[in-house]
C-alpha cells in the first residue's frame, strides 16, 4: 500500500511524504534541515530511502531547509524549470545540487511517476500528480489563487488529494493583515480559501476520492476547526457522510500527521 503524510504543513513551513515499498519522496523542505530530519526520523524514514525531492516553488516556507540538506546529502531535486532556475540564480541550493526539469512529461523517480502541473500563484509554482510503485494514485496542490482546468484535470480520479485550504475569508478580513495583503490572498494569484476547498472536495469525493489531506492552512486566518467544518457542511449538504468509506484530515502545522493509506 502507498502512504501520504505532512511532516509539518501551514504557512510557516511545507513537507510532506509519499510512501510505498519502503522508498518515498518528499515534497518541499519548508523548514530547517534539523527539523526535517527530526520529523523524518520519528516517522521511521531514512534518508538514504528518500528517491527525491519535489519542490513546488521557491517561496522559503516551501525551500527554507532544502541548500543545507543538500550540502549534506545528494538526493535529486525536481520542479518545474522556472523554480529550479530561480533556486539556482537566487543560490537557494548548492551549486552541484542535482535539479531535474520535469514539466511537460511524466518523470519516473525510484519507481514513482510524477507530474508535474502548473498552479495559479505569484511566482512559478507547481502541483504534482504521483503514481506509486503498487498503482496508487494521489496529487497535491497548494498555493494556488484558483482551480484551474490544469489543476481540475490533474486531481481527476485520484484517490487521495491533498489540496490547500489556506484561509477562512471571515478571517481573513477581519484580521490584522494590510489591505494590500488581504488582497494578494484573495487574488487569483494568492491562496484558496476553506469555501473553495471544500466545493472542489465534494467534487473530488464524488467522483472516487476516498482520502482528503487539507494542507497549507495560515496560522492567522484558519483553524483546523473552520477547515474541517466548512469541507463537512458541503458534504452533508450534498447528502454525504464524512467518515463513511471518507477520510479528510487537516495536516498538523509543527509536527508530523498521522499517514493516510490509499
Amino acid at each position: 500500500m502507498a502512504f501520504f503524510t505532512s511532516l509539518y504543513s501551514g504557512s510557516s513551513g511545507n513537507c510532506s511524504v509519499v510512501r510505498c515499498e519502503g522508498k518515498y519522496l518528499l515534497i518541499d523542505m519548508g523548514k530547517s534541515c534539523r527539523t526535517t530530519l527530526n520529523a523524518l526520523k520519528e516517522m521511521g524514514l531514512a534518508v538514504a530511502d528518500m528517491q527525491g525531492i519535489l519542490v513546488t516553488h521557491e517561496h522559503s516556507d516551501h525551500i527554507q531547509g532544502l541548500r543545507v540538506f543538500l550540502k549534506h546529502y545528494n538526493v535529486p531535486v525536481y520542479g518545474c524549470s522556472a523554480t529550479l532556475d530561480n533556486l539556482l540564480d537566487m543560490e537557494l541550493v548548492p551549486p552541484a545540487a542535482e535539479l531535474i526539469a520535469i514539466e511537460g512529461r511524466p518523470e519516473e523517480i525510484g519507481g514513482f511517476v510524477v507530474e508535474a502541473f502548473p498552479t495559479s500563484h505569484d511566482v512559478p509554482c507547481c502541483g504534482y500528480r504521483i503514481r506509486t510503485p503498487d498503482g496508487g494514485v494521489m496529487a497535491i496542490a497548494t498555493d494556488l489563487g484558483v482551480l484551474t482546468p490544469q489543476v481540475h484535470q490533474a486531481l481527476a480520479g485520484v484517490k487521495l488529494a491533498a489540496l490547500e485550504s489556506n484561509y477562512d475569508r471571515n478571517c481573513l478580513m477581519m484580521g490584522s493583515y494590510p489591505y494590500h495583503l488581504k488582497r494578494r490572498i484573495q487574488s487569483d494569484r494568492g491562496h484558496l480559501d476553506n469555501a473553495e476547498c471544500a466545493a472542489k472536495v465534494l467534487e473530488l469525493l464524488q467522483d472516487g476520492c476516498e482520502k482528503i489531506a487539507l494542507c497549507h492552512l495560515s496560522r492567522e486566518n484558519n483553524t483546523p476547526e473552520l477547515a474541517l467544518a466548512t469541507v463537512r457542511e458541503a458534504i452533508l449538504c450534498a447528502g454525504l457522510k464524512p467518515g463513511e468509506n471518507v477520510v479528510i484530515q487537516a495536516q498538523k502545522r509543527n509536527e508530523p500527521s498521522d499517514w493516510m493509506e490509499f
